[in-house]
């Protein structure tokens, strides 16, 4: 028997935590469904893996190399990921740390590229094609069709996940018709910093003071915590209340439409509509919060993979330089456990530290019904 959790409509549901309700998955129609596949773990135990989002105490993410020929050769990453708080509240957090028990900043500490050959880990000007295309580590923040608006919170310790907050009250996503929550699984490229105090030359606009965000088109739900390696595809700039707020597209290495989208083109040839859907969706998400309309540079039009590469590129030498103490950290919390030219590195006592002293894991807070409400703007 296995016991699983579920993260949808916003909401952590199950006893990811250790402590809350759930439900048994017995019957083969009911395993069958979910398609588990067995990885093991760089401790030697043997992990259940679900597509959709599962959740424990500790819990194994466990980052391997697509089995595929175009990516057979990618170096494998595991992480674990620990939750401390009630999901649902403004205690919760997803805490990030090593196969070996250490605990690291998913900001910081993961790298932003996959393949180990990359030198100086700064993305190449143009992306190589076919066996050597460049890999990039995305931090999954919220899985698809999920309405909580978790982030890596860039101003705490380790920088772990949390709901954001605005206000005094948590933050959801609306369901703007005829989308359900966040139409991909959505999060940020690690060592990446749109800095406030650059300028865009196109847009004129500074950057949010965030990691840089992707959106990953890949057909597998993912869960929070995840790392996964992705192809660019292309970008998006997106001006969000005068801010510049750059949105990569993506898709997991191991989707298995991943050798077959290598553009922004394939992208809008393979599914019609959906890049017009995901503009749709970012000029009018706020809408129903009372805010304005988001704008768009380019008039709205995509650019592609290689404009994207330097976008990338671009935020990484800023968060380098952030770490460096080259720039004003513009209260960005940059202790790291890894990065060895940064003078803000702490020590593996002081990170276990932070850990242990957030709150413990607890049983998930209800959300209000508010959540499944339909929005036409």
């Amino acid at each position: 028997m296995y016991r699983k959790c579920q993260f949808h409509d916003g909401r952590l549901h199950g006893p990811g935590c250790g402590g809350g309700g759930g439900r048994e998955a017995g019957t083969g129609e009911q395993m069958s469904l979910m398609r588990p596949f067995l990885q093991r773990s760089s401790l030697g135990c043997l992990v259940k893996v679900f597509g959709s989002f599962s959740a424990s105490r500790s819990k194994v993410v466990t980052q391997t190399a697509a089995a595929s020929p175009l990516f057979y050769l990618r170096q494998t990453m595991p992480f674990h990921t620990e939750e401390r708080g009630r999901p649902n509240s403004s205690d919760y957090r997803i805490y990030f740390k090593t196969s070996e028990g250490k605990y690291i900043s998913p900001f910081h500490d993961i790298p932003l590229i996959a393949e180990t050959e990359q030198e100086n880990d700064v993305p190449a000007k143009k992306p190589k094609n076919d066996d050597n295309e460049v890999l990039y580590n995305m931090v999954v923040e919220v899985p698809r069709w999920s309405n909580a608006k978790l982030e890596i919170a860039t101003k705490e310790l380790l920088n772990p996940i949390k709901q954001d907050v605005k206000k005094g009250k948590l933050r959801y996503v609306a369901n703007v018709f005829p989308y359900k929550g966040y139409i991909w699984n959505y999060g940020a490229l690690p060592q990446t910093w749109e800095d406030p105090k650059h300028t865009d030359a196109e847009t004129k606009c500074c950057g949010d003071n965030d990691p840089i965000d992707v959106c990953e088109i890949g057909s597998q739900v993912c869960y929070p915590g995840q790392v996964i390696q992705v192809k660019v595809l292309g970008i998006l700039a997106m001006i969000d209340e005068g801010e510049m707020d750059w949105k990569v597209i993506a898709i997991n290495a191991n989707d298995p439409d991943a050798k077959k989208l290598n553009n922004i083109g394939d992208v809008r040839k393979s599914r019609p509509g959906h890049l017009e859907a995901t503009v749709d969706w970012f000029r009018k998400y706020k809408v129903p919060d009372g805010k304005p309309e988001n704008q768009f540079g380019f008039n709205g039009q995509f650019k592609d993979k290689d404009f994207a590469a330097e976008i990338i590129k671009s935020t990484h030498e800023h968060w380098r330089a952030l770490l460096q103490k080259q720039t004003n950290c513009e209260g960005i919390e940059c202790k790291n456990i890894t990065c060895h030219e940064s003078p803000l590195r702490c020590s593996a006592d002081e990170a276990r530290d932070v850990v242990q002293a957030a709150p413990a894991c607890g049983s998930p807070v209800p959300v209000s019904p508010e959540l499944d409400k339909w929005h036409f703007v």
